[in-house]
């Protein structure tokens, strides 16, 4: 049978008169418009044999429905015919099952999202598992619901809850979602399918209430709470989702349907749906989605057949904020940890840190007390090496200092058994340079995370030439319990992400010296998409490491570099950042941020150590060059970094811009975002700059051969061999 076949859905009808159709699209049986044709044709024979009594949908293999296939969104290339809103087969399918003479039971377990749920919806009553995950995900992806998901969901769970599920694309679980109404009852998988019938034959008889959810009104307020829910959902989308408009689409939809009518909220939904299905964000934010996908399948490493090892235990070295963030993810997600420190003050200050990043979870009602007990006696906590004997991982995480992590490694390679596999927090530095002193190269590896550790999505995963690839395989399986996002990237000072922003706030440091206001740069840069500007970041961050991490590109990089002295000059001041509540901003003791006009002086006293002059043309820059002179450098190096095989493929880049630096996921990471502006403009843009500026902005060769040849950056064409 060929794939194609198996894309489809098979009824059978029991001898009790219950039709049951089954969702066959592996692996999260996807909506398709090959399997709407086949679910209402099985839907029509249904509606007209005499022996069925009732329907009941279900998924194959333990799964509902994971929604449509969003290959085809956005204007992407399509892998099969794609469903348009608009179709009569597509969209009023749901209708056509709410309006059907028999009744439909949805038996849900596994996963029930985007227009999974919206067709259990268009159902008489949803069964669920405990477990099962249910949501409207679709703004995830620059679009709203489009099988009534806008129009029923209200109705189903109230209002705010269903605008809160929506605007952020979260899933409920079984039991939660059984407590709001939007399923009628739980019940353990192996009764799922029993259950659903007898319910489904229950309501053909009248001894169950038969339900339209689109004609539900109990769970709506008045119209005069309703406005206000709607007004204050308006303006929460205003102020975090900058640059899109979908989020406020599909208020607008939602307030139709229940201002004017459902069939009116109906109607509207499909309008909108269609055209944003066509929009380029949502051809930003598919492609994040396959980017993060695909970013765990590495060439030459993934391919090879080779199976995970199992890692039980696992030692951190430093409970500083990084290393204290990274045992919290750990210890979390039920791994046994270690940590030890230099002495008793130090340790006892890092399970501190890592009981008051639990806290947090407490005080947010993640956590229960007791579950925060349990979550810390899977932590203990050393100052030698002795119980590092029989550790499966090790993962330092101590200052940036080569000398010091040279030493550590020496002592772990004696203490830790032959299999253990040796990790770097490192952000900038060489591996080959840290495990230089070592006999274990092939179990040396580069595990970057980024701050806070516990709450960053991203993984970097940095490989050596001799770093074995059972070593990165096991790694991307911690990864992926750790629920992090695991990009494989080439070793080189900087790796992928830091080396690709390294330019961010040099570029940010040379437009000041030239006269442009810093506190102008960081507002473009937020308007942009960005969660804070550079000078904002810098502050953050703390100035001691943003120093150490330049000088690393100052040593490997220097033909490249913008060499500031602003920020040793605040620091010389105790102006470190946040932390001593000065850098470029002054903070209050509330942490509450303000320009700062004594910057000025500081940024005088850089112009006349650089031996610059104000640029006129600068001071007044408009915030699109701007964020062009910010970003272009970005571009430049992410383009390097392909050309030397750093990272395998520009996606793996994306996703690492928008998990690990912030960069807006609807422009679809630095090379997708580029890849819209085209070679030609960037090229000639930073080629220009570097006449006036210097060899910051010099374009680098494969920059320019694409922009000469108008191929997209993205291309894997002609790219160098891989460093993996």
């Amino acid at each position: 049978m060929s794939r194609e076949a198996k894309r489809t859905t098979v009824l059978e009808v029991g001898d009790d008169g219950v039709a049951l159709i089954t969702i066959v699209n592996p692996p999260v049986n996807a909506l398709t418009a090959n399997i709407f044709r086949s679910l209402s044709e099985s839907y029509e024979q249904a509606m007209g044999r005499e022996d069925v009594k009732a329907v009941v949908v279900m998924g194959a293999k333990g799964i509902f429905c994971g929604g449509f296939d969003v290959s085809g969104f956005g204007g992407q290339k399509r892998r099969e015919e794609q469903t348009k809103p608009g179709h009569t087969s597509v969209d009023f399918f749901t209708d056509a099952v709410e309006a059907a003479k028999k009744p439909s039971v949805a038996a849900i377990d596994g996963v029930a999202l985007g227009g999974g749920l919206e067709l259990a919806m268009a159902c008489h009553a949803r069964i669920s598992t405990p477990t099962a995950r249910l949501g409207l995900t679709e703004l995830q992806f620059g679009v709203i619901p489009g099988l009534g998901g806008t129009q029923r969901l209200p109705r189903l769970v109230g209002l705010s809850k269903s605008l809160e599920m929506m605007l952020t694309s979260k899933a409920v679980e079984g039991t939660e979602a059984c407590s709001l109404g939007l399923v009628d009852a739980v019940i353990p998988p192996n009764e799922l399918l029993p259950t659903a019938r007898k319910w489904a034959l229950d309501i053909s008889q009248c001894r169950r209430p038969w339900v339209a959810s689109l004609y539900r009104t109990d769970r709506l307020g008045s119209l005069d709470e309703t406005r206000k829910i709607l007004n204050f959902a308006r303006s929460q989308v205003k102020n975090q989702a900058l640059n899109v408009k979908h989020p406020l689409i599909c208020i607008d939809v939602v307030e139709e349907g229940i201002i004017s009518d459902p069939r009116a909220g109906l109607w509207k939904e499909a309008k909108e749906s269609q055209q944003l299905q066509k929009s380029y964000t949502t051809k930003c934010l598919v492609h994040i989605f396959f980017a993060q996908r695909g970013a765990s399948k590495v060439p030459g490493i993934t391919d090879r057949g080779l199976m995970p090892r199992q890692v039980n235990k696992i030692a951190i070295l430093g409970g500083g904020i990084m290393g204290s963030g990274i045992v919290t993810a750990l210890i979390l997600n039920n791994y046994s940890v270690i940590l030890k420190e230099v002495n008793e003050k130090y340790l006892h200050a890092g399970i501190r840190r890592v009981k008051a990043n639990l806290e947090s979870h407490v005080k947010k009602g993640k956590m229960t007390e007791e579950k925060l007990e349990r979550t810390m006696s899977r932590l203990s906590g050393v100052l030698d090496y002795e119980s590092f004997r029989n550790v499966d991982l090790v993962i330092e995480a101590v200052i940036e200092d080569v000398s010091l992590k040279q030493q550590i490694f020496v002592e772990l390679e004696k203490y830790c058994p032959p299999y253990c596999i040796l990790a770097s927090n490192t952000s900038t530095i060489d591996l080959t340079i840290i495990g230089e002193r070592t006999r274990s190269l092939d179990r040396i590896v580069g595990a970057h995370f980024f701050s806070p550790a516990h709450v960053m999505p991203l993984l970097e995963i940095v490989c050596t030439r001799h770093t074995s690839p059972q070593v990165v395989v096991d790694l991307l399986n911690v990864g992926k319990k750790m629920k992090k996002i695991p990009v494989v990237v080439g070793n080189c000072t900087g790796f992928a992400v830091n080396r690709m922003f390294f330019p961010y706030t040099q570029a940010a440091l040379l437009l000041v010296e030239r006269g442009t206001n810093p506190y102008r740069i960081d507002n473009a840069i937020t308007k942009f998409g960005m969660p804070m500007g550079p000078f904002r970041l810098a502050d953050l961050v703390g100035f001691g490491v943003a120093i150490a991490a330049g000088m690393q590109f100052v040593e490997n990089f220097p033909e490249r570099t913008y060499k500031s002295m602003l920020i040793p000059i605040l620091q010389e001041d105790k102006r470190a950042g946040e932390s001593t509540n000065k850098g470029f901003y002054q903070y209050d003791q509330r942490r509450k941020v303000t320009p700062d006009p004594d910057l000025e002086k500081y940024i005088e006293k850089a112009r006349s150590i650089s031996g610059v002059t104000v640029d006129h043309k600068l001071v007044n820059i408009a915030e699109d060059d701007i964020v062009e002179m910010i970003f272009f450098p970005v571009v430049n190096e992410a383009c390097r970094i392909l050309a030397e095989g750093i990272a395998v493929k520009a996606a793996d880049l994306d996703i690492a811009a928008v998990m690990g630096m912030g960069f807006p996921p609807y422009r679809g990471g630095v090379l997708f975002w580029a890849d819209s502006l085209g070679s030609k403009h960037i090229c000639s843009r930073l080629d220009e700059w570097s006449k006036m500026y210097g060899d910051f902005f010099k374009p680098c060769p494969y920059l320019a051969e694409r922009a000469a040849k108008g191929i997209t950056l993205s291309s894997s064409a002609d790219q160098a061999n891989s460093r993996l």
